[in-house]
Order: C-alpha cells, then structure tokens, then sequence
C-alpha cells in the first residue's frame, strides 16, 4: 500500500474527503518526526512505539578494498509494534 491507497483508506474509513484524509496523514506524520527529532518517542496504545535507536560509532571495512574504516555514530528511527497489532497478524 502506497501513501496515495493510505489516503484513500482512511478518506472511506472516517467519511473524509481526501483532501481531509491526506491533511490527517502528513499532521500525523509531521508530528511523529518531530518528536523523533527531538528524542521524545510516540507511543500508541494497542498499535506501537516509535522511538529513536542510538548506533554507537564502530570499525567497518570497505568491501572493494577491503580496509578498515570508521563509521560515525548514528540515529536510527525505530517502531515497535504493540501486542494488539501482533495479535491481530498472528
């Protein structure tokens, strides 16, 4: 499903016009990443978290060359899905 089907999706799910439904999604997501950027996590009861996972700087290799090199530190978003939505697949 892409953004455009999502839109759609929830436009007949809540009676929205597209319009509508497209306004709710971008909001939504503006404010996750906001949140993200700012180190706070989201959590939704019965769907997941969104957090922000710390990737410690390491050692890697090129693999054409093969030497060594140095990976700087990282934020990585991360979701963890709840046990609703687990249980609902499974």
């Amino acid at each position: 499903m892409n953004k455009t089907e999502l839109v759609a999706a929830i436009a007949d799910a809540t009676k929205l016009d597209k319009k509508a439904a497209a306004a709710a999604l971008d909001a939504f997501t503006s404010i996750v990443t906001k949140e993200l950027e700012a180190d706070n996590k989201v959590q939704i009861v019965g769907f997941g978290t969104f957090e922000v996972s710390q990737r410690p700087a390491r050692e890697g290799r090129n693999p054409r060359t093969g030497e060594t090199m140095k990976i700087a530190a990282t934020k990585a978003p991360k979701f963890k899905a709840g046990k609703a939505l687990k249980d609902a697949i499974n």
